[in-house]
């Protein structure tokens, strides 16, 4: 099969797992170039790895060898870059959060749905072994239906994170721990118990001199009928791994670590998976690439033969309409009713 092209736009923290993704997906998909605005960080980044330096984002959207772009940038950087692409035809895999907030998100989504151009999003927790056998099993109705869905991110960042200029700030990111941390348990919260009809919350920036809040907590009660809760920071001193938790009528299941822990109202235990770290402490790229190449090679496996992404932009909406419900509510102090999906 003639190998796939690929385009990576941003070279920054997040890139690193892509990177090592994309040298593990080699020889079947290539990188025929990298950009980023910074050349000194670029240069670094493509001797590092050994991908090629791209010369203008023109360049590369207009090389008929790039099948598509993977676009590594911060979120106020996105909506420029998929008019690019999407001028140019090419289908595009992105970071997430999709943008700063919903309104931006649904925009670009719209953007990319009406040009008829595929967008995937980068949201590599569906991917881990634990997690697709629980998304199977919850779908085959195993465990009956879900009661309480609780999912928690109790994870440290130093200060040194946050004096990267703009990181934690809304004019960059787009918030703090809720879209830049958490929105990685949440979306995957969602996939498995669907979606939040209100929410309660509350936000704090408590130990970090940032813009956003770095502490968020909000109790919710799904369309399902279901009650649950959320909790996430970066101020959990030394940080520990992201976990959710779901209380079903024939067993509660447990999701932390790459390790699905069953226990079953008979008395029966199963444990499914095995244990990595996720980027919670000190070091926020401490995890492997496995989850990312396969995101990537299902993307590029759905651009070859025409199919839906298992991740898409419009799925990728349904989180950022619960956080920015969960921003609604700590601002005013009240409760909030989100729209039917």
């Amino acid at each position: 099969m003639t190998p796939f092209g690929l385009a990576v736009i941003g070279c920054g923290m997040g890139a690193k797992p892509h990177a090592g993704a994309l040298k593990e997906l080699a020889p079947d998909v290539v990188v025929r170039g990298v950009f980023a605005r910074d050349p000194a960080r670029r240069a670094a980044f493509c001797a590092e790895h050994g991908f090629p330096e791209a010369e203008s984002l023109t360049a590369l959207a207009q090389d008929p060898d790039i099948q598509a772009a993977l676009i590594l940038t911060p979120p106020n950087a996105r909506a420029e870059l998929v008019d690019l692409f999407v001028s140019a035809g090419k289908p595009i895999l992105m970071e997430k959060p999709v943008e700063r907030d919903f309104p931006r998100a649904a925009a670009l989504v719209a953007r990319c749905r009406e040009a008829g151009v595929p967008l995937g999003i980068v949201f590599q927790h569906r991917f881990r072994a634990a997690s697709e056998a629980l998304t199977e099993r919850l779908a085959r109705g195993e465990f009956g239906r879900i009661l309480v869905a609780a999912a928690e991110v109790p994870w440290w960042r130093d200060q040194a994170y946050y004096d990267e200029p703009g990181r934690g700030s809304y004019a960059r990111d787009g918030g703090g721990v809720l879209i830049s941390q958490a929105i990685h348990t949440l979306d995957l919260m969602l996939s498995l118990t669907g979606p939040v009809a209100q929410i309660q919350a509350m936000t704090g920036t408590l130990a970090h001199d940032m813009e956003a809040e770095d502490w968020a907590a909000a109790a919710l009660h799904f369309a399902s009928g279901a009650m649950g809760h959320i909790v996430a920071s970066t101020a959990a001193y030394p940080g520990a791994a992201e976990s959710i938790r779901l209380d079903c009528e024939r067993a509660s299941v447990r999701l932390a670590s790459g390790v699905l822990d069953i226990h079953w109202r008979d008395g029966r235990h199963e444990q499914i998976g095995e244990s990595a770290t996720t980027g919670g402490g000190a070091d926020p790229m401490a995890f492997p690439c496995d989850w990312h190449r396969d995101l990537i090679a299902d993307f590029v496996d759905a651009v070859r033969h025409n199919r839906v992404p298992r991740v898409t932009g419009a799925e990728a909406l349904h989180v950022h309409r619960l956080i920015g419900a969960i921003e609604r509510s700590a601002k005013t102090g009240t409760a909030q009713t989100l729209d039917a999906e």
